[in-house]
């Protein structure tokens, strides 16, 4: 695979996703996939994010299962995990512009949502806990995007800074197995993944490793804040109409 300017600018892309989501729990396939995508594929793009994520983020997600908060996390993992291949499926038989379209929608909505100032101070119910876990299922399976539902519905929520980020990463390790299998019965494991999986997982590595130093060092000063910029991130770089200007 050649260093062309695309695929540096991909490079540079993982370091960033990578980073924030060492420090935040979530965020790299919203940082990675939309410039990804348009220079792959998200048939690529995705699956090769879902492979570097899960495997380097391993340590994370074993601290993350004694921190995090089980009665949020569970039923919304669950429901994640049952509707993440419909959402591959999707990816397998849909428009790729129109599938991002339908992201950029969600995103903006969700953003919309935090900016308005909602918040709810109980512990959230199970009802309520997997609807939001459907919508992330969907949103994963087919762009690897599922935290944007998550992140604002627990940003929202009476849960320190440490307890979010905790159920971040115990939510993304137990919906990955889901998306494996999934992207496996759909056949995108392709050798295009095998090879752009070799060329991103070092600097992925290395970033995560920082980002989670950063955390720890901070004691995650200004979370909700960067969780808000990396939605909007989000929204205007997953608009197919700023192709043109953005890549």
């Amino acid at each position: 695979m050649p260093l062309d300017f695309a695929l540096f600018t991909v490079l540079l892309t993982v370091v960033v996703a990578a980073l924030v989501r060492g420090f935040t729990g979530f965020g790299s396939a919203l940082i990675f996939m939309p410039v990804a995508s348009a220079t792959f594929g998200p048939t690529v793009a995705a699956p090769t994010l879902l492979v570097v994520d899960f495997v380097l983020s391993v340590p994370l997600f074993a601290t993350s299962l004694r921190e995090c908060r089980w009665p949020a996390v569970l039923p919304t993992a669950l429901a994640a995990a049952a509707t993440a291949p419909l959402g591959a499926y999707a990816l397998a038989a849909g428009d790729p512009v129109a599938l991002r379209w339908g992201l950029s929608v969600i995103i903006v909505l969700l953003l919309g949502l935090l900016a308005s100032g909602w918040r709810y101070r109980s512990e959230p119910t199970a009802p309520v806990s997997v609807g939001v876990g459907t919508l992330a299922g969907l949103l994963s399976g087919f762009g690897q995007v599922g935290g944007p539902p998550v992140i604002a519905f627990w940003v929202s929520g009476p849960y320190p800074t440490k307890t979010i980020r905790a159920n971040m990463f115990a939510f993304f390790g137990l919906i990955s197995l889901s998306s494996f299998a999934a992207y496996l019965w759909n056949g995108f494991f392709t050798a295009d993944v095998f090879q752009l999986t070799l060329v991103v997982a070092p600097a992925y590595a290395l970033a995560l490793y920082a980002g989670s130093r950063l955390f720890g060092h901070t004691e995650g000063t200004g979370y909700r804040l960067l969780a808000y910029a990396v939605i909007a991130l989000a929204a205007v770089t997953s608009i197919p109409a700023f192709d043109g200007v953005l890549r």
